[in-house]
């Protein structure tokens, strides 16, 4: 299967962000409201004369179109392709076993199991109102609706304290999942994990939008070789060129 079939999906992986206190249909309504006041003050400005404040606003009114559009690209299409990227060059054989730290509703973790027909992928998460509608059901829809239903299972947990066995998978990738571990020690731990969890001469990836410097410094110093950090460009900007993404590989030695 190529990049270009996983990146058409038939599951419904709703839109990122925090939730967690404002709901997401009041979060658009509040953004609309504000777009509707700014240009309602643009017309003002334009109708009394004032050409100075009209330019300005409009100005900030394209900025935040931009950093509007950039991020729903990004959590509807952006991730999906970027991550159809990163699948494709471990070069997967088709028979390992993954798992998917903070798996939410199986962006990543359905199309990996698409490209491991004799292998079986697992995913953790917490299902916070990280995404809209986050949660194992909505996982489980989305399985069905890709056909992969029979090769996944899916834990409820903390990617922190993992409960497999040593050396249990092949390969390890988390998407966008480690940053909202507010604490270095807790996203270290984490990664510690994911390293326990993974055999000798298996692969990680984990992408994210900070704190991966760190993630390539703590990886080297567990025994993960060949660790290196790429920008993930322009497809996972979220919001804009200031809020990039990159993704961290490498391979498990020990």
């Amino acid at each position: 299967m190529g990049k270009a079939e996983l990146r058409r999906r038939r599951g419904d992986y709703g839109f990122d962000g925090d939730f967690r206190l404002v709901p997401a249909k009041v979060q658009a309504v509040l953004i609309v409201t504000m777009f509707a006041v700014l240009l309602g003050s643009i017309v003002f400005d334009v109708i009394t004369g004032r050409a100075g404040a009209a330019l300005g606003g409009g100005l900030i009114v394209l900025l935040l179109a931009f950093t509007a559009a950039s991020f729903a690209f990004t959590t509807r299409v952006g991730k999906f392709q970027v991550w159809a990227r990163i699948l494709a060059d471990l070069e997967l054989r088709g028979d390992e076993r993954l798992l998917d730290l903070g798996c939410g509703r199986g962006a990543v973790l359905l199309a990996a199991a698409e490209l491991l027909p004799g292998g079986h992928v697992t995913g953790v998460d917490k299902w916070r109102p990280d995404q809209t509608g986050n949660s194992p059901e909505a996982t489980r829809r989305n399985a069905e609706l890709e056909g992969v239903a029979a090769r996944v299972a899916l834990h409820t947990g903390d990617m922190t304290g993992l409960p497999f066995a040593d050396g249990s998978f092949d390969v390890v990738v988390s998407s966008f999942a480690i940053h909202h571990i507010p604490a270095a020690a807790g996203r270290r731990a984490a990664l510690e994990e994911a390293v326990r969890v993974l055999r000798p001469g298996g692969r990680l990836a984990i992408a994210d939008l900070g704190h991966t410097r760190k993630y390539l410094a703590w990886l080297r110093e567990l025994g993960v070789v060949t660790a290196e950090r790429r920008n993930l460009g322009w497809r996972v900007w979220w919001g804009g060129p200031w809020f990039p993404s990159h993704v961290v590989t490498g391979t498990k030695t020990r």
